[in-house]
């Protein structure tokens, strides 16, 4: 079994989905919050970060509460933290570059992953390696982009591959990046920024979402 599939249940979620919302909450009441705006904008997968200690907490809540949402943690940086990440329910796991021990952990564990890719040697590792065909590409933007993707992707086309880029995706170019074969689907924190959480403009993130949704119709 792959570390993350495309064939797979989440796999072709995340393919159906298009859409990949990063969230930074700093508690469960503001996962549920915004999690609900972004349902009903129409972007039902969310990418929760270990960036604060309330992910694991919101994951639960959301799952709980909206069951509906693929919810995933992102940010997986040791093997404890797979574990946490499994515990709580996670429907899959991120990380933001390709730790091999990481990475082999989390298929032990049964945790659909996606590693962060940037280099050829970075998708070597993640897909030869240890099989995973649906990969995050990050940061997209300011490591060439589309055309970066392109060119590194290349050696591997006839293996099967597809990517999730992050970092510097906004509605602004995300129809460049979704009119290539290459994209599963897009993502980033644009959708539900740090700021509109802060001030709880549920409204806001509502329109972004439905927005995004509407531009990969």
């Amino acid at each position: 079994m792959s570390l993350l599939s495309l064939d797979s249940e989440i796999g072709r979620k995340i393919q159906d989905a298009g859409l990949i919302s990063v969230l930074v909450v700093n508690s469960e009441e503001e996962g549920l919050r915004v999690s609900e705006a972004l349902l009903k904008g129409g972007v039902d997968v969310i990418e929760l970060t270990l960036r604060t200690p309330a992910a694991i907490g919101a994951l639960r809540a959301i799952r709980k509460e909206f069951p509906e949402m693929t919810a995933g943690i992102g940010t997986i940086l040791r093997k404890d933290q797979v574990d946490e990440v499994v515990d709580a329910g996670a429907d899959f796991g991120v990380s933001p570059g390709v730790n091999p021990g990481v990475m082999k952990y989390a298929k032990k564990k049964g945790l659909p992953f996606g590693p962060g890719v940037m280099t050829p040697t970075d998708i070597d590792l993640a897909l030869v390696e240890h099989d995973c065909h649906l990969l995050k590409f990050f940061p997209a933007e300011s490591s060439g982009g589309l055309a970066h993707l392109k060119n590194i992707a290349a050696p591997y086309l006839h293996l099967g591959i597809k990517f999730v880029p992050l970092g510097g995706v906004t509605l602004s170019n995300l129809e460049s990046y979704v009119s290539s074969d290459l994209i599963a689907a897009v993502g980033g924190s644009w959708l539900a920024p740090r700021d509109a959480i802060s001030t709880q403009n549920w409204a806001q993130i509502e329109e972004n979402a439905r927005e995004a949704s509407a531009l990969l119709s």
